[in-house]
């Protein structure tokens, strides 16, 4: 089996397949895959994250690919989160409080303020810092598309390299080392969206967690 550039986590929750197609439009070989030695052998990982964090997070166990992930997310290699992909990289989150994340990243999920409408559902514009290699090239003001009701709170700030206000501010990306991720769907945020993921298919510099 030829192994692609990039892999997108096949583990039957949402809808995988847009993220493999918009990472195609830009030029990537990439595959959906839920085979395990193919995540293992790929040179980059996307893991996207659609719906409930306790339900991706057991879907991912339950497709024998919750070790295979986190080793990827662990090793060096480039390796991207989207939305609860994003989530579950961290250490849990309160939709699902029994339910632990992956625990690359420190920190968990917790409730948007009731005083804003929920699920934030729309376009909504970034605060990018400096320095952001996923957001480096970008226009201002940078939008992008949000669905989401959870938003990580960071145990370590240094990490967050975009931040966003509904009801609170929350990280919108994070990167540490060659592990990023983004709270709204790059997939689904237009021409700003695709220059993203061709940032992270350049992409190509391996290093520690915890590195910027």
């Amino acid at each position: 089996m030829s192994i692609p550039r990039i892999a997108v986590v096949d583990y039957g929750i949402g809808n995988l397949r847009s993220a493999e197609k918009a990472l195609r439009h830009v030029g990537a070989d990439v595959a959906l895959t839920s085979d395990p030695g193919v995540v293992a052998r790929a040179e980059k990982v996307v893991l996207p994250g659609v719906g409930a964090f306790g339900a991706c997070m057991r879907a991912l166990r339950a497709a024998g690919l919750e070790d295979v992930t986190r080793e990827a997310a662990r090793d060096g290699r480039p390796f991207l989160g989207i939305c609860v992909g994003m989530q579950m990289l961290f250490e849990g989150s309160d939709e699902s409080p029994g339910e632990p994340g992956l625990g690359i990243l420190r920190g968990r999920s917790t409730a948007l303020p009731r005083s804003v409408r929920l699920p934030q559902m729309g376009w909504n514009t970034l605060e990018v810092l400096a320095g952001s290699r996923l957001c480096a090239g970008l226009p201002h003001p940078t939008w992008c598309y949000f669905v989401h009701t959870y938003a990580v709170e960071p145990g370590d700030v240094a990490t967050v390299s975009a931040w966003c206000d509904y009801g609170r501010r929350f990280p919108a990306v994070v990167e540490a080392g060659p592990v990023w991720a983004t709270q709204f769907h790059p997939e689904k945020s237009g021409a700003i969206g695709l220059a993203m993921l061709r940032n992270f298919v350049a992409a190509g510099d391996r290093g520690s967690i915890g590195a910027r």
